[in-house]
Protein backbone atom coordinates (compact mmCIF):
# COMPACT_ATOMS: atom_id res chain seq x y z
CA UNK A 1 0.00 0.00 0.00
CA UNK A 2 1.38 3.41 -0.96
CA UNK A 3 1.27 5.61 2.13
CA UNK A 4 2.19 8.77 0.23
CA UNK A 5 -1.07 10.64 -0.49
CA UNK A 6 -2.20 10.71 -4.11
CA UNK A 7 -2.06 14.51 -4.16
CA UNK A 8 1.63 14.36 -3.22
CA UNK A 9 2.38 11.61 -5.76
CA UNK A 10 0.74 13.71 -8.48
CA UNK A 11 2.59 16.92 -7.62
CA UNK A 12 4.09 18.38 -10.85
CA UNK A 13 7.88 18.57 -11.09
CA UNK A 14 8.11 21.06 -13.98
CA UNK A 15 6.23 24.19 -15.01
CA UNK A 16 5.08 22.43 -18.17
CA UNK A 17 3.22 19.89 -16.02
CA UNK A 18 1.22 22.53 -14.12
CA UNK A 19 -2.40 22.75 -15.25
CA UNK A 20 -4.85 25.64 -15.12
CA UNK A 21 -2.41 28.53 -14.67
CA UNK A 22 -2.11 29.80 -18.24
CA UNK A 23 -2.08 33.43 -17.08
CA UNK A 24 1.25 33.04 -15.30
CA UNK A 25 2.85 30.06 -17.10
CA UNK A 26 3.68 29.97 -20.81
CA UNK A 27 5.57 31.96 -23.39
CA UNK A 28 5.95 35.54 -22.18
CA UNK A 29 4.26 34.82 -18.83
CA UNK A 30 5.85 35.86 -15.56
CA UNK A 31 6.93 32.51 -14.05
CA UNK A 32 8.21 31.12 -17.34
CA UNK A 33 10.26 34.27 -17.93
CA UNK A 34 11.70 34.17 -14.40
CA UNK A 35 12.81 30.58 -14.97
CA UNK A 36 14.34 31.46 -18.36
CA UNK A 37 16.43 34.22 -16.81
CA UNK A 38 17.57 31.91 -14.00
CA UNK A 39 17.46 34.88 -11.66
CA UNK A 40 15.44 34.31 -8.47
CA UNK A 41 12.81 36.91 -7.61
CA UNK A 42 11.05 37.45 -4.30
CA UNK A 43 7.44 36.41 -4.85
CA UNK A 44 4.14 36.41 -3.00
CA UNK A 45 1.76 33.76 -4.32
CA UNK A 46 -1.84 34.80 -3.61
CA UNK A 47 -4.61 32.33 -4.28
CA UNK A 48 -7.10 29.86 -2.78
CA UNK A 49 -6.12 26.46 -1.34
CA UNK A 50 -5.19 23.60 -3.65
CA UNK A 51 -4.12 25.74 -6.61
CA UNK A 52 -0.43 24.84 -6.57
CA UNK A 53 1.33 27.58 -4.59
CA UNK A 54 3.68 25.18 -2.80
CA UNK A 55 4.24 23.19 -5.98
CA UNK A 56 5.24 26.30 -7.93
CA UNK A 57 7.66 27.36 -5.19
CA UNK A 58 9.35 23.94 -5.27
CA UNK A 59 9.57 23.96 -9.05
CA UNK A 60 11.16 27.42 -9.08
CA UNK A 61 13.71 26.46 -6.40
CA UNK A 62 14.62 23.37 -8.41
CA UNK A 63 15.01 25.43 -11.60
CA UNK A 64 17.32 27.84 -9.76
CA UNK A 65 19.28 24.90 -8.34
CA UNK A 66 18.73 26.46 -4.94
CA UNK A 67 18.47 25.03 -1.46
CA UNK A 68 14.73 24.94 -0.79
CA UNK A 69 13.62 25.57 2.78
CA UNK A 70 9.94 25.32 3.62
CA UNK A 71 8.31 26.59 6.81
CA UNK A 72 4.73 27.28 7.83
CA UNK A 73 3.86 30.52 9.54
CA UNK A 74 1.32 28.58 11.61
CA UNK A 75 3.94 26.50 13.44
CA UNK A 76 7.25 28.34 12.89
CA UNK A 77 8.96 29.95 15.87
CA UNK A 78 11.70 32.58 16.09
CA UNK A 79 14.29 29.79 16.41
CA UNK A 80 13.15 28.28 13.08
CA UNK A 81 13.73 31.58 11.31
CA UNK A 82 17.16 31.97 12.90
CA UNK A 83 18.11 28.45 11.74
CA UNK A 84 17.05 29.31 8.18
CA UNK A 85 19.26 32.41 8.24
CA UNK A 86 22.28 30.39 9.49
CA UNK A 87 21.66 27.78 6.80
CA UNK A 88 21.46 30.53 4.18
CA UNK A 89 24.80 31.95 5.33
CA UNK A 90 26.43 28.56 4.89
CA UNK A 91 24.86 28.25 1.43
CA UNK A 92 26.13 31.73 0.56
CA UNK A 93 29.70 30.63 1.31
CA UNK A 94 29.15 27.61 -0.93
CA UNK A 95 27.78 29.89 -3.68
CA UNK A 96 24.36 28.21 -3.39
CA UNK A 97 21.15 30.20 -3.37
CA UNK A 98 18.58 29.74 -0.62
CA UNK A 99 14.89 29.90 -1.44
CA UNK A 100 12.73 30.21 1.66
CA UNK A 101 9.09 29.27 1.16
CA UNK A 102 6.77 30.59 3.88
CA UNK A 103 3.35 28.98 3.70
CA UNK A 104 0.48 31.11 5.03
CA UNK A 105 2.80 34.08 5.39
CA UNK A 106 -0.17 36.23 6.46
CA UNK A 107 -0.08 34.36 9.79
CA UNK A 108 3.21 36.03 10.70
CA UNK A 109 2.76 39.27 12.63
CA UNK A 110 4.48 42.51 11.62
CA UNK A 111 7.53 41.92 13.82
CA UNK A 112 8.02 38.40 12.42
CA UNK A 113 7.75 39.66 8.84
CA UNK A 114 10.17 42.49 9.65
CA UNK A 115 12.75 39.86 10.65
CA UNK A 116 13.05 38.72 7.02
CA UNK A 117 13.67 42.19 5.61
CA UNK A 118 17.46 42.59 6.01
CA UNK A 119 18.10 39.10 4.62
CA UNK A 120 15.73 39.57 1.69
CA UNK A 121 17.21 42.99 1.00
CA UNK A 122 20.79 41.68 1.04
CA UNK A 123 19.89 38.79 -1.27
CA UNK A 124 20.89 36.19 1.33
CA UNK A 125 17.40 34.73 1.07
CA UNK A 126 15.00 34.62 -1.86
CA UNK A 127 11.57 34.72 -0.27
CA UNK A 128 8.49 33.05 -1.71
CA UNK A 129 5.42 33.57 0.42
CA UNK A 130 2.05 31.90 -0.04
CA UNK A 131 -1.21 33.37 1.21
CA UNK A 132 -4.92 32.87 0.78
CA UNK A 133 -5.55 36.40 2.08
CA UNK A 134 -5.17 39.72 0.29
CA UNK A 135 -1.45 40.60 0.65
CA UNK A 136 -2.32 44.31 0.53
CA UNK A 137 -3.73 43.91 4.05
CA UNK A 138 -1.76 40.96 5.41
CA UNK A 139 1.84 41.47 4.22
CA UNK A 140 3.86 44.47 5.41
CA UNK A 141 4.58 47.17 2.84
CA UNK A 142 8.41 46.82 2.92
CA UNK A 143 8.13 43.13 1.99
CA UNK A 144 5.54 43.85 -0.67
CA UNK A 145 7.72 46.53 -2.24
CA UNK A 146 10.57 44.01 -2.55
CA UNK A 147 8.39 41.25 -3.99
CA UNK A 148 6.22 40.52 -7.00
CA UNK A 149 2.67 39.50 -6.17
CA UNK A 150 1.54 36.65 -8.41
CA UNK A 151 -2.16 35.82 -8.40
CA UNK A 152 -2.82 32.07 -8.51
CA UNK A 153 -6.24 31.48 -10.01
CA UNK A 154 -8.69 28.84 -8.77
CA UNK A 155 -8.64 25.89 -11.15
CA UNK A 156 -11.50 25.61 -13.58
CA UNK A 157 -13.58 22.44 -13.54
CA UNK A 158 -11.94 21.49 -16.84
CA UNK A 159 -8.45 21.83 -15.33
CA UNK A 160 -9.43 19.75 -12.29
CA UNK A 161 -10.77 17.07 -14.62
CA UNK A 162 -7.44 17.02 -16.43
CA UNK A 163 -5.65 16.55 -13.10
CA UNK A 164 -8.01 13.69 -12.18
CA UNK A 165 -7.62 11.96 -15.55
CA UNK A 166 -3.85 12.24 -15.29
CA UNK A 167 -4.03 10.63 -11.83
CA UNK A 168 -6.25 7.82 -13.11
CA UNK A 169 -3.84 7.11 -15.93
CA UNK A 170 -0.85 7.02 -13.59
CA UNK A 171 -2.62 4.85 -11.00
CA UNK A 172 -4.10 2.40 -13.53
CA UNK A 173 -7.70 3.38 -12.86
CA UNK A 174 -10.03 2.83 -15.79
CA UNK A 175 -12.48 5.62 -16.58
CA UNK A 176 -15.53 4.02 -18.16
CA UNK A 177 -18.98 4.80 -19.45
CA UNK A 178 -21.80 2.35 -20.00
CA UNK A 179 -22.08 1.17 -23.59
CA UNK A 180 -25.27 0.06 -25.29
CA UNK A 181 -24.63 -3.50 -24.10
CA UNK A 182 -24.33 -2.31 -20.51
CA UNK A 183 -20.68 -3.34 -20.39
CA UNK A 184 -17.98 -0.84 -19.33
CA UNK A 185 -16.06 0.81 -22.15
CA UNK A 186 -12.61 1.97 -21.03
CA UNK A 187 -11.71 5.61 -21.75
CA UNK A 188 -8.57 5.95 -19.64
CA UNK A 189 -6.06 4.07 -17.50
CA UNK A 190 -2.81 2.33 -18.31
CA UNK A 191 -4.34 -0.07 -20.77
CA UNK A 192 -5.47 0.93 -24.24
CA UNK A 193 -8.40 -0.48 -26.18
CA UNK A 194 -10.42 0.49 -29.17
CA UNK A 195 -13.79 2.10 -28.49
CA UNK A 196 -15.24 -0.48 -30.88
CA UNK A 197 -13.57 -3.40 -29.09
CA UNK A 198 -14.87 -3.86 -25.50
CA UNK A 199 -12.11 -4.81 -23.05
CA UNK A 200 -11.67 -8.40 -21.92
CA UNK A 201 -13.71 -8.93 -18.69
CA UNK A 202 -10.84 -10.93 -17.18
CA UNK A 203 -8.45 -8.03 -17.80
CA UNK A 204 -10.93 -5.52 -16.35
CA UNK A 205 -11.08 -7.46 -13.09
CA UNK A 206 -7.48 -6.43 -12.38
CA UNK A 207 -8.34 -2.73 -12.42
CA UNK A 208 -10.31 -0.19 -10.42
CA UNK A 209 -13.03 1.70 -12.27
CA UNK A 210 -14.56 5.13 -12.03
CA UNK A 211 -17.43 6.33 -14.15
CA UNK A 212 -17.20 9.53 -16.17
CA UNK A 213 -20.09 10.99 -14.19
CA UNK A 214 -18.35 10.19 -10.91
CA UNK A 215 -15.16 11.85 -12.10
CA UNK A 216 -17.14 14.86 -13.23
CA UNK A 217 -18.83 15.05 -9.81
CA UNK A 218 -15.47 15.04 -8.01
CA UNK A 219 -14.34 17.96 -10.19
CA UNK A 220 -17.61 19.78 -9.50
CA UNK A 221 -17.33 19.32 -5.73
CA UNK A 222 -13.68 20.40 -5.62
CA UNK A 223 -14.40 24.11 -5.95
CA UNK A 224 -11.21 24.54 -7.98
CA UNK A 225 -9.06 22.79 -5.34
CA UNK A 226 -6.98 20.08 -7.03
CA UNK A 227 -5.69 18.73 -3.72
CA UNK A 228 -9.24 18.26 -2.45
CA UNK A 229 -10.25 16.56 -5.72
CA UNK A 230 -7.34 14.12 -5.60
CA UNK A 231 -8.10 13.37 -1.94
CA UNK A 232 -11.72 12.59 -2.80
CA UNK A 233 -10.64 10.39 -5.70
CA UNK A 234 -8.20 8.47 -3.51
CA UNK A 235 -10.77 7.90 -0.76
CA UNK A 236 -13.47 6.88 -3.24
CA UNK A 237 -11.15 4.31 -4.81
CA UNK A 238 -10.38 2.89 -1.37
CA UNK A 239 -14.11 2.44 -0.68
CA UNK A 240 -15.05 0.53 -3.85
CA UNK A 241 -13.48 -1.11 -6.88
CA UNK A 242 -16.18 0.44 -9.07
CA UNK A 243 -16.66 4.10 -8.19
CA UNK A 244 -19.93 5.74 -9.19
CA UNK A 245 -21.59 8.98 -8.07
CA UNK A 246 -22.93 7.44 -4.85
CA UNK A 247 -19.44 6.37 -3.79
CA UNK A 248 -18.10 9.84 -4.56
CA UNK A 249 -20.79 11.46 -2.40
CA UNK A 250 -19.94 9.09 0.43
CA UNK A 251 -16.23 9.90 0.11
CA UNK A 252 -16.61 13.65 -0.27
CA UNK A 253 -19.21 14.12 2.44
CA UNK A 254 -20.79 17.59 2.71
CA UNK A 255 -18.51 20.16 1.12
CA UNK A 256 -18.56 23.49 2.90
CA UNK A 257 -18.12 26.57 0.72
CA UNK A 258 -14.73 28.27 0.87
CA UNK A 259 -16.04 31.34 2.68
CA UNK A 260 -14.30 33.30 5.41
CA UNK A 261 -16.56 35.83 7.12
CA UNK A 262 -13.59 38.15 7.62
CA UNK A 263 -11.69 37.41 4.43
CA UNK A 264 -11.74 38.45 0.78
CA UNK A 265 -14.42 35.91 -0.15
CA UNK A 266 -16.80 37.54 2.31
CA UNK A 267 -16.30 41.01 0.86
CA UNK A 268 -16.14 39.84 -2.76
CA UNK A 269 -19.41 37.93 -2.46
CA UNK A 270 -21.40 40.70 -0.77
CA UNK A 271 -19.96 43.11 -3.37
CA UNK A 272 -21.13 40.84 -6.18
CA UNK A 273 -24.56 40.58 -4.54
CA UNK A 274 -24.97 44.35 -4.29
CA UNK A 275 -23.69 44.98 -7.82
CA UNK A 276 -26.02 42.30 -9.22
CA UNK A 277 -29.02 44.04 -7.62
CA UNK A 278 -27.72 47.36 -8.94
CA UNK A 279 -27.54 45.83 -12.41
CA UNK A 280 -31.08 44.41 -12.04
CA UNK A 281 -29.79 40.84 -12.55
CA UNK A 282 -32.21 38.82 -10.42
CA UNK A 283 -30.62 35.43 -11.12
CA UNK A 284 -27.12 36.60 -10.18
CA UNK A 285 -28.39 38.40 -7.04
CA UNK A 286 -30.12 35.22 -5.85
CA UNK A 287 -27.05 33.11 -6.67
CA UNK A 288 -24.72 35.26 -4.55
CA UNK A 289 -27.34 35.46 -1.81
CA UNK A 290 -27.61 31.66 -1.80
CA UNK A 291 -23.82 31.32 -1.59
CA UNK A 292 -23.74 33.53 1.49
CA UNK A 293 -26.65 31.75 3.15
CA UNK A 294 -25.16 28.31 2.44
CA UNK A 295 -21.84 29.43 3.90
CA UNK A 296 -23.53 30.49 7.14
CA UNK A 297 -23.32 34.25 6.70
CA UNK A 298 -25.22 36.27 9.32
CA UNK A 299 -28.62 37.00 7.68
CA UNK A 300 -28.80 40.32 9.56
CA UNK A 301 -25.57 41.43 7.84
CA UNK A 302 -27.16 40.74 4.43
CA UNK A 303 -30.39 42.49 5.44
CA UNK A 304 -28.48 45.55 6.66
CA UNK A 305 -26.72 45.83 3.32
CA UNK A 306 -30.07 45.69 1.52
CA UNK A 307 -31.39 48.53 3.70
CA UNK A 308 -28.40 50.63 2.66
CA UNK A 309 -28.85 49.61 -0.99
CA UNK A 310 -32.53 50.58 -0.96
CA UNK A 311 -31.67 54.11 0.08
CA UNK A 312 -28.41 54.49 -1.86
CA UNK A 313 -29.30 52.93 -5.23
CA UNK A 314 -33.10 53.07 -5.44
CA UNK A 315 -33.89 56.18 -3.44
CA UNK A 316 -36.59 58.38 -4.93
CA UNK A 317 -37.24 55.95 -7.81
CA UNK A 318 -39.04 53.64 -5.42
CA UNK A 319 -39.79 55.12 -2.03
CA UNK A 320 -41.31 51.83 -0.87
CA UNK A 321 -37.96 50.03 -1.26
CA UNK A 322 -36.50 51.40 1.97
CA UNK A 323 -39.60 50.39 3.94
CA UNK A 324 -39.45 46.90 2.40
CA UNK A 325 -35.75 46.48 3.21
CA UNK A 326 -36.28 47.71 6.78
CA UNK A 327 -39.20 45.30 7.20
CA UNK A 328 -36.93 42.53 5.87
CA UNK A 329 -34.32 43.30 8.53
CA UNK A 330 -36.96 43.23 11.27
CA UNK A 331 -38.46 39.98 9.95
CA UNK A 332 -35.04 38.30 9.78
CA UNK A 333 -34.41 39.30 13.41
CA UNK A 334 -37.72 37.80 14.51
CA UNK A 335 -37.94 34.69 12.32
CA UNK A 336 -34.37 33.36 12.14
CA UNK A 337 -32.91 30.79 9.74
CA UNK A 338 -33.59 28.84 7.61
CA UNK A 339 -36.95 30.53 6.90
CA UNK A 340 -35.28 33.94 6.73
CA UNK A 341 -33.61 32.80 3.52
CA UNK A 342 -36.93 33.20 1.72
CA UNK A 343 -37.48 36.66 3.23
CA UNK A 344 -34.01 37.74 2.07
CA UNK A 345 -34.70 36.31 -1.40
CA UNK A 346 -38.08 38.07 -1.63
CA UNK A 347 -36.48 41.40 -0.78
CA UNK A 348 -33.46 40.88 -3.04
CA UNK A 349 -35.69 40.17 -6.05
CA UNK A 350 -37.84 43.24 -5.34
CA UNK A 351 -34.79 45.49 -5.01
CA UNK A 352 -33.15 44.07 -8.14
CA UNK A 353 -36.32 44.66 -10.18
CA UNK A 354 -36.92 48.15 -8.83
CA UNK A 355 -36.08 51.28 -10.82
CA UNK A 356 -32.84 52.86 -9.66
CA UNK A 357 -31.95 56.45 -8.82
CA UNK A 358 -28.86 57.86 -7.16
CA UNK A 359 -30.16 61.44 -7.17
CA UNK A 360 -30.42 61.60 -3.38
CA UNK A 361 -27.11 59.78 -2.92
CA UNK A 362 -25.25 62.11 -5.28
CA UNK A 363 -26.83 65.17 -3.67
CA UNK A 364 -25.86 63.89 -0.22
CA UNK A 365 -22.21 63.30 -1.13
CA UNK A 366 -22.09 66.73 -2.77
CA UNK A 367 -23.48 68.28 0.42
CA UNK A 368 -20.92 66.42 2.53
CA UNK A 369 -18.11 67.76 0.36
CA UNK A 370 -19.41 71.33 0.69
CA UNK A 371 -19.77 70.95 4.47
CA UNK A 372 -16.21 69.63 4.82
CA UNK A 373 -14.77 72.46 2.76
CA UNK A 374 -16.90 75.14 4.47
CA UNK A 375 -17.57 73.91 8.01
CA UNK A 376 -17.92 77.39 9.55
CA UNK A 377 -19.77 79.38 6.89
CA UNK A 378 -22.19 81.73 8.70
CA UNK A 379 -25.86 80.87 8.32
CA UNK A 380 -27.73 83.73 6.56
CA UNK A 381 -29.28 86.02 9.20
CA UNK A 382 -32.79 85.66 7.83
CA UNK A 383 -32.59 81.83 8.31
CA UNK A 384 -31.47 82.02 11.92
CA UNK A 385 -33.62 81.37 14.95
CA UNK A 386 -34.98 84.52 16.65
CA UNK A 387 -36.01 83.69 20.22
CA UNK A 388 -35.44 87.26 21.58
CA UNK A 389 -36.56 90.77 20.61
CA UNK A 390 -32.95 91.88 20.12
CA UNK A 391 -32.35 89.11 17.61
CA UNK A 392 -35.53 90.02 15.76
CA UNK A 393 -34.41 93.65 15.66
CA UNK A 394 -31.11 92.50 14.16
CA UNK A 395 -32.99 90.79 11.29
CA UNK A 396 -32.86 87.22 12.57
CA UNK A 397 -35.62 85.20 10.88
CA UNK A 398 -36.83 88.26 8.99
CA UNK A 399 -39.70 87.57 6.58
CA UNK A 400 -40.31 84.00 7.74
CA UNK A 401 -43.87 82.72 8.11
CA UNK A 402 -45.18 79.50 9.64
CA UNK A 403 -46.92 78.34 6.47
CA UNK A 404 -46.64 75.02 4.64
CA UNK A 405 -44.34 75.34 1.64
CA UNK A 406 -43.50 78.97 2.46
CA UNK A 407 -40.53 80.16 0.39
CA UNK A 408 -38.69 83.47 0.24
CA UNK A 409 -37.09 84.40 -3.05
CA UNK A 410 -33.62 84.25 -1.60
CA UNK A 411 -30.60 81.92 -1.65
CA UNK A 412 -30.69 79.60 1.33
CA UNK A 413 -26.98 78.72 1.20
CA UNK A 414 -24.34 80.87 2.90
CA UNK A 415 -22.65 83.28 0.48
CA UNK A 416 -19.21 81.67 0.76
CA UNK A 417 -20.70 78.23 0.07
CA UNK A 418 -22.41 79.57 -3.05
CA UNK A 419 -19.07 81.00 -4.21
CA UNK A 420 -17.29 77.69 -3.47
CA UNK A 421 -19.98 75.76 -5.33
CA UNK A 422 -20.02 78.09 -8.35
CA UNK A 423 -16.56 79.71 -8.49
Amino acid sequence: MNRVPLAERMRPKKLSEVLGQEKIIGEGKILTEIVKKKEPVNLIFWGPPGTGKTTLARILANEFKADFVEISAVTAKKKDVEEVVERAKLNWNLKTRTVLFVDEIHRFNKAQQDAFLPHVESGLITLIGATTENPSFEVISPLLSRSRVVVIAPLTKSAVLQVLKRACKKEGVIIDSRGASGRPVATGGRRSSSACQPPDPLELNNHSFITKKALDLIAELSGGDARSALGDLELALSLAEKVDENVVLEAAGKKMPGYDKKGDNHYDTISAFIKSMRGSDVEAALYYLARMVEAGEDPKFIARRMVIFASEDIGLAGNGALSLATACFQAVERVGMPESGLILAHTAVALAKSKKSRATTDAWYSALELARKNPNAPVPVWLRNAPTKLMKDLGYGKGQKWEAGFHLNKDYLPDEVKIAKNP
